[in-house]
């Protein structure tokens, strides 16, 4: 083999194999498949079996099929390994002893022979073939007529070695890391450490979204190497791509009923010889499953006629693999995902039930998970619609895919309902966002403020934005136009892989460069994390590309390219899901996890209220001055009221309190709760008389620590006369409640304040 990988190469291929694959069995090289590789074949077969061992030299062939050549013939022998030809053999069927070939009549042939292989020949085959799982090798036999030395006949067949990637235990274990990082980020929220808790769900969000761009590779119409086919086949769960035997049959009965005809190539596997994939004399020709036409009921293949080659790429490829008929692909992705918002939602009421029964009985202490039993059902309302967006890339390509393919009426109105609602929703809320943001911007001078202090924005929008700084809160618009137009890509262009191949490039490369630019996420290594999630995207379309062959570079470039992207993909997954398991491991072990991170620059945790946590003085006097919800909380509010938000229109309508009674604190100096009052400064939002200011004036605790002496506005850069004049009516003797408004002066720096758009 050529020296295109270095020895450092070969041995992380060689332990990268051993991770998905761990018996150690004989070397060879096998096929059970066998397809025509030349128009007018005059030999075609319905068993076909070939075994090369390379320790013996043996090549044993099983051939039962139907031949329409008559005469004595000789044969040629090539095995294409990652497009470089590797053995090349002719032999004389009569030399041999192959009596069903020597001569060949026309009639059925079922014949069994061996073909003693030099150990000159077996040294040309690179031994990478035996080792890597999926190796990418093609045995060609050519029937010449002996007289003219023309080919009659021309099969192939995709050998393997027995080894793989496509490994059930991959597919699970990410599924089981990425549940658990969900799952850890919704119980640290519960407890009130909403900075893992953001962290954590932002990995976990990162890491379903790499493992689906891995499934949409798989489902491009693209004549994929082997390796690559097999390596993105462990993903397809996120695609809802899951063999069940009784819901198979639930969709073949509802298809059946609902007036469509459902696909039997599943079971009639023993009437047709099938092929995945299939290499042409240029190595690289269009994937293929051969089959006679009478197994195929889709309406778009009625019109092929019995014997002929039926074409299946991207998605119906990946079904076939997944033993799922072609006609049941839409459905079954569509009931996972209805399945799993079902559980989610059944599961999150549970636990609701479980923490009332344990704060009753003492298991829990009263004020664990306060917020969320008090809030319950707006929390489920955020968790349903980050399951959308979970879900989003999933439906998009299914829907729109099958529009396309009609597989019955019914299904057709389901693919519209699930596609319009999703999009619709997401982007509704996406406009709600901005509008929440934008509004907080025109009123304090932060978006943070109205996003992280109104908890029925942050638990039912949350989903959306806490992923990204505050100042980042529209980054969410631009990715869900990336996943859509991808999706649109994947279902419309099944027919062309070349128009998938350069849509995917255009879309990755300006995904890339925009968020290598704006660097949308909460901190540094969130950016990192995603911008190499974004960086290896760009990798695989580029591989992707190569691999329609659009380049016409030689066959042995293809296969090293399939290899490579198999390595560089296993160590990034890998790696990725390593650090979302230590995150996730911490979140849930550790007694405190906020302080493995950093505080975030927006400020969000300034705005973020917690009930549960109101331990001191200096809290409820900062609760108080954010006006915060006191002990109402969620209650007595309609969930589906956008008047009972600080998000909602109500803010133009002349009230004078939130949602809970509690009046709204004041940001700046040109801030308005309404148009009725635009001629009167904000007013503080704290009562001279609550209790937890001193009566006599003085500092209960004295000054805090770091904080100057010197009297202080309530308003930075506003100690004019007429604000003077303004506060004088609060001033009184000594002890009286008037001046408290003196003592509010002189101690307002309070951290509660800064930040939170008092200092403007």
């Amino acid at each position: 083999m050529p020296p295109l990988l270095s020895s450092r190469a070969l041995s992380l291929l060689a332990v990268l194999s051993s991770l998905f694959h761990v018996s150690l069995a004989i070397r060879k090289i096998e096929s059970k498949s066998l397809n025509p590789c030349q128009d007018n074949s005059s030999f075609t077969a319905t068993l076909f079996n070939v075994v090369f061992t390379p320790d013996n030299g043996s090549l044993a062939f099983e051939v039962n099929g139907i031949s329409s050549i008559s005469g004595y013939v000789n044969a040629e022998i090539d095995v294409l390994a990652y497009g470089y030809n590797a053995l090349q053999q002719s032999f004389n069927p009569c030399d041999e002893g192959l009596q069903g070939m020597c001569p060949m009549n026309t009639g059925p042939i079922d014949d069994k022979f061996n073909i003693d292989v030099g150990q000159d020949v077996v040294k040309q085959i690179p031994s990478i073939v035996y080792g890597i799982p999926d190796p990418d090798i093609v045995v060609r036999i050519y029937i010449k007529d002996t007289t003219t030395n023309v080919s009659v006949a021309c099969v192939e067949a995709e050998l393997s070695n027995g080894k793989t990637v496509d490994q059930k235990g991959v597919g699970w274990s990410t599924a089981v890391v990425a549940g658990l990082a969900l799952v850890a980020s919704a119980v640290t929220s519960g407890l009130g450490h909403s900075n893992t808790a953001a962290h954590v769900a932002a990995n976990a969000l990162s890491l379903f979204g790499y493992l689906q761009a891995q499934a949409l590779i798989g489902m491009t119409a693209v004549s994929l190497p082997p390796i690559v086919m097999s390596w993105t086949q462990n993903f397809q769960w996120t695609m809802g791509i899951i063999r069940v035997e009784f819901l198979h049959d639930i969709c073949t009965w509802y298809q059946r009923a609902t007036g469509g005809t459902p696909s039997t190539l599943l079971s009639n596997l023993q009437e047709a010889s099938v092929e995945i994939q299939k290499r042409s004399l240029d190595y690289a020709r269009t994937a293929f499953m051969h089959g006679y036409n009478e197994l195929f009921k889709r309406t778009n293949e009625e019109g092929a006629s019995t014997g002929k080659t039926v074409v299946v790429r991207g998605i119906e490829r990946v079904g076939f693999r997944a033993r799922i008929e072609s006609t049941n692909i839409f459905l079954t992705g569509a009931i996972f995902f209805m399945i799993f918002v079902t559980f989610t939602a059944a599961g999150v009421a549970l636990f609701k039930a479980f923490c009332e029964i344990a704060v009753r009985t003492g298991w829990l202490k009263g004020d664990k998970f306060q917020e969320f039993r008090n809030g319950w059902k707006i929390v489920l309302k955020g968790i349903l619609f980050r399951l959308v967006l979970i879900g989003y890339p999933q439906m998009t390509v299914l829907c729109l895919w099958e529009l396309t393919k009609r597989d019955s009426a019914a299904e057709v109105v389901l693919a519209l309902f699930f596609f319009i609602s999703m999009t619709g929703s997401l982007g509704w809320a996406g406009l709600k966002v901005f509008r929440i943001a934008k509004r907080s911007v025109s009123m304090h001078k932060n978006p943070a403020y109205i996003l992280y202090s109104d908890p029925t924005a942050l638990n039912k929008w949350g989903f959306l934005y806490i992923q990204f700084r505050a100042t980042a809160y529209y980054f969410i618009m631009p990715v869900l136009l990336y996943i859509l137009v991808k999706g649109i890509f994947v279902a419309f262009a099944q027919g062309s892989g070349i128009a998938q191949a350069v849509g995917l490039l255009i879309i990755e490369s300006g995904f890339l460069i925009g968020v290598s630019i704006l660097r949308p996420w909460m901190d540094k290594k969130t950016n990192a994390l995603n911008i190499s999630i974004a960086a290896v995207n760009f990798l695989n379309v580029i591989f992707l590309l190569i691999f329609t062959e659009v380049f016409n570079q030689p066959g042995i470039v293809t296969g090293v390219v399939g290899v490579v992207f198999f390595g560089v993909n296993a160590v990034f997954a890998v790696v990725l899901i390593v650090m979302v398991l230590l995150s996730t491991a911490m979140a849930i072990f550790s007694k405190n996890p906020d302080t493995r991170y950093q505080p975030m620059r927006d400020d969000r945790g300034s705005f973020i209220k917690s009930q549960t946590h109101l331990n001191t003085e200096l809290d409820a006097l900062g609760a108080t001055a954010r006006g915060n919800m006191a002990q109402t909380s969620y209650k007595g509010r309609d969930l589906d009221d956008d008047e009972d938000s600080y998000s909602s229109e109500s803010l133009n309508r002349g009230r004078t309190h939130d949602a809970a009674g509690v009046p709204l604190p004041p940001s700046t100096g040109t801030s308005r709760r309404s148009p009725s009052r635009s001629g009167e400064r904000p007013r503080s939002p704290i009562d001279p008389n609550m209790p937890f200011l001193p009566s006599d004036g003085t500092p209960r605790h004295g000054t805090p620590t770091g904080y100057s002496e010197a009297p202080r506005g309530m308003y930075n850069g506003t100690n004019d006369g007429s604000r003077n004049q303004s506060y004088a009516q609060f001033k009184g003797p000594p002890g009286s409640a008037h001046s408290h408004m003196g003592y509010r002066n002189q101690h307002s720096g309070s951290p509660w304040q800064r930040g939170a758009g008092y200092d403007h």
